[in-house]
């Protein structure tokens, strides 16, 4: 498989090792195995003859002409991690350039992988439009604002759509790499989790209710607030509005508008978030636990967890 690393200037130092050690790692095991898969044959450009990472590293690229038609594209994020900067950045002409080659590529037939701030860049290009998609948690109430026609679903880790495949937070670029050669082989890409000491993270969502997303609108603020002083009792959508002063059509909405979620949403994921802390924290059963974070059984919350994180309570005790 020939596959094109697309590394843009302030390339996230991380993000771009990772993909490049994950498919040298599965290369090097896929040689001892007894019917290996087609190698990874893995190019890195850029768009630009000189290309810095975020800490001032220099990457070697290839230009971008000698690349000729790949299977596939991978965007790693660039090092910009708060909105202001990263709006900046966005504007830049590079991006543009990256945006017109990305299209380019896609006519073309080539899937397209972008992890954490990569999916701003992909989404620049209009590719994402109208398609699923994840990205790094802390930009969501950004890239909802940005790109509303992208269907964003933050909580997952890894999301493929059509021909396009996106990753959550930082450390997605390894899921993501994963999961790509996990379609050539399920073994190698088990594997090479092994080989790199790497969990099964399926999901974002012990990260994406946070004081940081809230924060981005004040009403949405008041009702994070006020949904963690009540979260042992049970929801209830009239008295959060009458709490906050507002009608339950405004909460609702903006909450859609700034989480992607519905109240009942946002506070089961409170809960969630509040449960595996009790979890990590407390020696509490499953029954006390649920009790404080507004459950009747131990018995509903444990197979929350389960479907949400994908992990029994043992492993997210560990």
């Amino acid at each position: 498989m020939r596959i094109v690393v697309l590394a843009l200037d302030s390339v996230f130092d991380t993000g771009l090792a990772t993909i490049l050690d994950a498919f040298t790692t599965a290369n090097e095991l896929a040689a001892l195995q007894e019917a290996p898969p087609p190698a990874f044959d893995v190019t890195l450009t850029g768009l630009r003859s000189a290309v810095r990472s975020s800490q001032g590293m220099g990457v070697p690229v290839a230009p971008l002409a000698d690349c000729g038609t790949p299977d596939l594209v991978i965007v790693p994020a660039i090092g910009h991690k708060m909105p202001e900067p990263l709006a900046r950045a966005l504007a830049t002409d590079e991006i543009a350039d990256a945006a017109d080659a990305l299209r380019c590529w896609a006519g073309q037939g080539v899937r397209i992988a972008a992890a954490c701030i990569g999916t701003f860049v992909l989404a620049e290009s209009g590719l994402l439009d109208e398609q699923d998609a994840t990205t790094t948690w802390w930009l969501t109430p950004m890239f909802r604002q940005r790109y509303p026609r992208v269907r964003l679903d933050a909580q997952r880790m890894v999301v493929h759509s059509g021909q396009f495949v996106t990753a959550g937070a930082a450390l997605s670029h390894l899921d993501m790499a994963l999961w790509l050669i996990r379609q050539s082989s399920p073994e190698l890409a088990e594997l090479v989790a092994r080989y790199l000491i790497v969990d099964a993270r399926p999901s974002q969502s012990a990260y994406v209710i946070s004081d940081h997303l809230a924060h981005a609108d004040p009403l949405v603020s008041r009702f994070d607030r006020w949904a963690r002083e009540n979260l042992g009792q049970g929801f209830s959508l009239d008295a959060a509005a009458d709490a906050l002063a507002t009608s339950k059509r405004t909460l609702a909405r903006r909450l859609q508008d700034v989480m992607g979620k519905t109240p009942v949403g946002y506070v089961q994921d409170l809960r969630i978030e509040r449960a595996v802390h009790l979890l990590k924290t407390t020696g509490s059963n499953i029954d006390r636990i649920a009790e404080q974070v507004g459950y009747s059984d131990g018995v509903t919350l444990r197979t929350l967890l389960r479907k949400r994180l994908g992990k029994g309570l043992r492993d997210i005790r560990e």
